[in-house]
C-alpha cells in the first residue's frame, strides 16, 4: 500500500511528522499547492516588469548591499552566487534523517504560494525526499537571524548540482548523482535562492525531532520512574489525586494519574512501609516531571506554530499586490522554546540520576551497589557514575543560548537568536537523557529482584519481563557497556502506547 502524504495548506500535525518520517514515505503536491506556487511566480515575474523601485534581495543585494543595485542580466547570477557563498558550514553532518525533515519542512514552506519561487524547484526538493538523495549539512554556521542560512545553503547546493549528497549509503557529489538521476540542474530564478536560504528550517528540523524523541522519553520516565518507586518501596500517598488538584498545574496531575494507571494492582505498593517519606526524588516526581511536562507541551505548540509557517523573505502577497521585506526568518520564538525544552529535559535525567543514586546506597533492605556480594563485586557502583557525568554535560548543555547576540552582515543584523545552537543542544540533551533513563532502568529492574516474591503491578511487571529478553540480571561483575547500550536500544524500541 503506498505511503504518500500530499503537500497542501491544511494544518500540519505531529502526526503527520511521523507519516512523513516514515521509511517508505513519499511526498506530492496537491493540485491546490501547485496553484498556489505558480500564481506567486507568475505574479512576482509580471510586477518586475513595472516596478521601479527596488525589491531587496530580488533587485538588490543581500544584507548591508541591499542598496546596491542589481542589473536584469544579472538576476539568476545573483541567486547563485547567493546559494555557493553562503555555504559555509562547519562540524559534524547533520543525521540525514533530520535533513530529509529539512527538505519536508522547506517544500511545506515553499508551498504556501507566498515565496516566489518556481514549481521545478520545489518539485525537484521533493525528488530529493522521494529517491533519499540527501545534501550534505553541516551543523555549525547559523546565527538564527536571516534564517539558517549557511545550513540551507548547503541543502539548496544540490539543485544547481553543486556540493554533496548522501546517496544509497554515500557521500558523493552531486553533479555526479544528478547525472546518475538524469536530472538537469535547476537554474534558479529571481528571489529563489533567499527563498530557499531564508527560513528557519534548519532549527525547525533539529527542534521537531527532539519533540518526536521527547514525547516518548517523557512516557517512559514516569514508567521507569514507578519501577525505581517500586524497587525502592516507595510510599503511594504523595501521588494522590486530591493533592495534585489543588495545585492546579496539568502536568503534575498528569503524572499522578499515569502513576496510578502504572501501579494499579501492584502488591508491593500496598505493603507496609516502615519509613514515614521518601526522598524528594521519588516523593515530588508528580511535581518535577509534571513542570517538565507543561514546558513540553509549550514548546511543542511553538513548533506546530512553525512547521505551518513562511519564513522567507521577502514574502509576497499575490491577492493584495504586496511585497514585504520582514524578519519572519529571525529564531528567537525557537531559540526560547528550544532552550526551556533543554531545560525541561535536563531536569528529567537530573531527577532520574537522583533515583539511581538511592537505589545504589543500600537502604531499604537493598544491598550496597544492588549485587550479592559487594566488596568483591562492584555491582552498579560505575553505571551511576556515567549517569552523573551525563547529567552535569546536560546542565552545561541546558544554559540558554538565546539570551546571547552577536552582531554580523556589517550591523544589518545586529541581533541574532542563537536558535541552530540551540536546536543542537537541545538534541544532544535529548540523547543524554534516554541514556541515564536506560541507566535507572537498569538498576530498577536489579533492585526489583531483592522484592520478591512480592510483585509490582501486571503493567510494570510485564514491562520488566519485556526488559529482561533483552538485558539480564546482573549476578556478578561483567563488562557492563554493552548491557548499558542494549538497554538504550531496548528504550528506543519499546512501544509506550500502553502507558499513556
Amino acid at each position: 500500500m503506498s505511503n504518500t502524504y500530499i503537500i497542501n495548506a491544511d494544518e500540519l500535525t505531529y502526526q503527520h511528522i511521523e507519516q512523513v518520517l516514515s521509511k517508505d514515505c513519499r511526498l506530492e503536491l496537491s493540485d491546490d499547492s501547485k496553484m498556489r506556487i505558480s500564481k506567486c511566480r507568475a505574479y512576482l515575474d509580471e510586477k518586475m516588469k513595472t516596478q521601479k523601485e527596488p525589491i531587496y534581495g530580488i533587485t538588490t543585494g543581500f544584507g548591508p548591499l541591499c542598496s546596491v543595485g542589481i542589473e536584469k542580466e544579472n538576476l539568476r547570477q545573483l541567486q547563485e552566487n547567493l546559494v555557493m557563498s553562503h555555504a559555509c558550514g562547519m562540524g559534524e553532518e547533520t543525521p540525514p534523517e533530520i535533513v530529509r525533515l529539512m527538505l519536508f519542512l522547506k517544500i511545506q514552506s515553499l508551498s504556501y504560494g507566498h515565496s516566489g519561487v518556481q514549481l521545478a524547484t520545489v518539485q525537484r526538493l521533493i525528488d530529493f525526499f522521494n529517491n533519499d538523495v540527501l545534501p550534505v549539512v553541516y551543523q555549525q554556521g547559523s546565527l538564527g537571524a536571516s534564517g539558517d542560512l549557511a545550513p540551507l545553503a548547503h541543502l539548496a547546493l544540490p539543485l544547481l548540482g553543486k556540493g554533496d549528497v548522501r546517496f544509497k549509503g554515500a557521500k558523493r557529489p552531486a553533479d555526479e548523482v544528478l547525472q546518475e538521476m538524469k536530472w538537469q540542474p535547476i537554474e534558479l530564478q529571481s528571489k529563489e535562492g533567499l527563498a530557499l536560504l531564508n527560513g528557519t528550517q534548519f532549527m525547525s528540523a533539529f527542534g521537531i525531532f527532539t519533540l518526536m524523541k521527547t514525547f516518548r522519553l517523557q512516557i517512559l520516565a514516569d514508567v521507569v520512574g514507578a519501577l525505581s518507586l517500586e524497587a525502592y518501596d516507595g510510599r503511594i500517598e504523595p501521588f494522590y489525586g486530591k493533592l495534585h488538584a489543588i495545585r492546579h498545574h496539568k502536568g503534575q496531575q498528569k503524572v499522578s494519574e499515569r502513576f496510578h494507571k502504572l501501579l494499579k494492582n501492584s502488591k508491593l505498593v500496598k505493603g507496609y512501609k516502615a519509613h514515614v517519606q521518601d526522598p524528594y526524588s521519588f516523593r515530588c516526581i508528580p511535581q518535577v516531571h509534571g513542570a517538565s511536562g507543561d514546558a513540553i507541551d509549550y514548546v511543542a505548540q511553538v513548533f506546530s506554530n512553525e512547521m505551518n509557517a513562511v519564513t522567507d523573505n521577502p514574502t509576497i502577497f499575490p491577492d493584495e499586490d504586496v511585497i514585504v521585506s520582514g524578519g519572519n526568518f529571525h529564531g528567537q520564538p525557537l531559540a526560547i522554546a528550544l532552550d526551556t525544552l533543554g531545560i525541561a529535559l535536563a531536569e528529567l535525567g537530573n531527577i532520574s540520576e537522583r533515583r539511581t543514586y538511592q537505589l545504589i546506597a543500600g537502604k531499604r533492605g537493598l544491598p550496597s551497589f544492588l549485587v550479592s556480594n559487594p566488596g568483591l563485586n562492584s555491582g552498579f557502583m560505575i553505571p551511576q557514575y556515567a549517569a552523573a557525568s551525563i547529567v552535569s554535560q546536560n546542565k552545561q548543555l541546558a544554559t540558554p543560548a538565546s539570551v546571547d547576540s552577536i552582531e554580523s552582515s556589517q550591523g544589518q543584523e545586529d541581533h541574532v537568536s542563537m536558535g541552530a545552537n540551540a536546536a543542537t543542544k537541545a538534541w544532544c540533551i535529548v540523547q543524554n537523557v534516554e541514556r541515564i533513563l536506560a541507566i535507572e532502568l537498569m538498576n530498577a529492574a536489579q533492585a526489583l529482584e531483592y522484592r520478591r516474591p512480592k510483585k509490582s503491578s501486571p503493567l510494570l511487571e510485564g514491562f520488566v519481563a519485556e526488559f529482561r529478553r533483552h538485558v539480564a540480571n546482573i549476578a556478578v561483575d561483567t563488562v557492563m557497556y554493552p548491557e548499558m547500550q542494549k538497554a538504550v536500544r531496548f528504550l528506543q524500541n519499546i512501544n509506550v502506547k500502553n502507558f499513556i
